[in-house]
């Protein structure tokens, strides 16, 4: 994975970001493929609701080009 330096995170904007609280950066392909595999992970251990997996899954895709 692509690791941003906390400047280069803290430079992102808001938009920059899938989650609320700047959570899970999605600036670019690298980090949006990795967010989706995150994602699955904590959410099949239970620490991602539905909505914010879903929320995830439907930015990284934009992020991607894979609108549906």
């Amino acid at each position: 994975m692509s690791r941003l330096t906390q400047a280069e995170r803290d430079a992102l904007p808001d938009s920059a970001f899938a989650l609320p609280g700047r959570r899970y950066p999605i600036p670019d392909k690298t980090h949006a493929r990795d967010a989706l595999a995150r994602a699955s992970e904590f959410h099949h251990r239970g620490e991602l609701s539905d909505e914010e997996y879903e929320t995830i899954v439907r930015r990284s895709r934009e992020v991607l080009g894979e609108d549906e």
